[in-house]
């Protein structure tokens, strides 16, 4: 992968960026993302965050290499601490992080998000966190998608500000609304293995020398919650 030929997961995260933007990709590592629609005429400008060294280094290299530091300023800074009013951010893209890393980075230092328009988040896990925070600090699920490349399954959610967010349910805010709707064949195959996953820690847990019910409440509610989904949807 590099800026010209991104991963179909940072293709899907940059398919949502809008024309025009001010992008501030944090954990941006090669700073591929921001590079790309740089070069595409995408975004107007931006920043790419980092808070590790190595992959800071990496991204400078690679928007000096592409000429674009007139455009796109790398900052070595942990998590929205990349961002500063003088950058006039409205999109933010935060990918390949989990999804409690990532509610932790927006909440933390969620007055710098005042100018922001759009979220783009891509959870590897604990997806159900972000859709929470989301739902809960004025943002409005637009869209979610699900890529499958590698053998791993990643969730895109997108979401716009909005003053009075929907309400979600416990069932939703785990499965995705929109994922929910769709229901295609890649979000049944994840929750097929989720499901399959969960019975088979639930009968480690069962077959222990002391069994804990607290543990086995949780896994026999998670597992009749997939079973129910995945029954409605036909899978």
């Amino acid at each position: 992968m590099d800026a010209d030929h991104l991963s179909q997961r940072l293709a899907t995260v940059a398919s949502y960026v809008p024309q025009g933007a001010r992008l501030a990709d944090i954990g941006t590592d090669h700073a591929y993302l921001p590079v790309n629609l740089a070069k595409r005429g995408i975004i107007v400008g931006g920043v790419a965050g980092e808070v590790v060294p190595g992959p800071f280094k990496n991204a400078q290299h690679e928007i000096n290499q592409e000429g674009l530091d007139d455009k796109i300023t790398a900052r070595l800074a942990n998590g929205l601490q990349a961002i500063k009013p003088t950058d006039q951010i409205d999109t933010v893209a935060i990918a390949g992080m989990g999804g409690t890393l990532i509610t932790q980075i927006l909440t933390q230092d969620f007055d710098r998000l005042a100018g922001v328009q759009r979220l783009i988040l891509q959870p590897n896990v604990g997806e159900a966190n972000v859709r929470q925070f989301l739902m809960t600090h004025g943002f409005q699920l637009m869209t979610e998608q699900i890529v499958s490349e590698d053998g791993h399954d990643y969730e895109i959610l997108v979401a716009d500000r909005n003053t009075q967010p929907q309400q979600y349910t416990a069932e939703e805010l785990r499965f995705g609304p929109y994922l929910l709707a769709e229901h295609n064949a890649i979000f049944v195959a994840k929750w097929q293995r989720e499901l399959d996953r969960a019975q088979v820690v639930l009968h480690q847990v069962q077959s222990a020398h002391e069994v804990p019910a607290a543990k086995v409440a949780e896994l026999t509610e998670k597992i009749a919650e997939i079973k129910e989904v995945l029954q409605r949807v036909g899978a």
